[in-house]
């Protein structure tokens, strides 16, 4: 059975206030091109993003390190309620396809606090082991820097519509 006291033994998180509204937060977190515009810490990029942003519906990340190797990144989302909560999680690839080797789950939240977001990231690994190797992979430091990157995205001031539906900046349509 598990505990509260079990469940923080496996828990990493980070809480941020992002000087940006919460519809702006998470339309980076669910559009393609926003997404690959800061999710991965430089000097690693995000080269590939398909997001199929729905309960049940998959997603591939791919990241490219200064070596030119890159990371692809599978999940699928648990829950999804615009601008509040996007839950998703490694242990299935797709249409419920169980991954090798679950790793997390991730708990995102998107609290408005009137024209600013308070942004937290709960990272939930299937073991204490997992959680003791992503945090020596350089999770605090890792995600604090892509929480800067996103954070610098979205003030910067993109177009936000209330009815955006993978609308782009630009006009482009999203191919989700």
């Amino acid at each position: 059975m598990n505990t509260s006291a079990d469940l923080s033994s496996r828990e990493l998180s980070l809480t941020r206030i992002i000087d940006a509204p919460r519809e702006k937060v998470y339309r980076a977190w669910t559009e393609p091109e926003l997404l690959k515009q800061w999710f991965a810490p430089l000097p690693y990029t995000t080269t590939a993003a398909e997001l199929e942003v729905r309960a049940g519906g998959a997603n591939l990340i791919v990241m490219r390190g200064p070596d030119g190797a890159e990371m692809p990144n599978r999940g699928v989302y648990l829950e999804v309620i615009p601008n509040e909560k996007l839950v998703f999680t490694d242990a299935f690839t797709k249409a419920w396809e169980p991954s090798e080797k679950p790793f997390m789950t991730v708990v995102l939240t998107f609290e408005d606090l009137g024209g600013k977001t308070k942004y937290t990231a709960r990272v939930l690994h299937w073991t204490a082991a997992d959680k003791e190797a992503h945090e020596k992979m350089g999770f605090h430091q890792g995600w604090g820097q892509c929480t800067d990157q996103l954070a610098e995205l979205v003030s910067k001031g993109y177009a936000v519509t209330p009815d955006f539906k993978g609308k782009r900046p630009s006009g482009q349509t999203s191919s989700r």
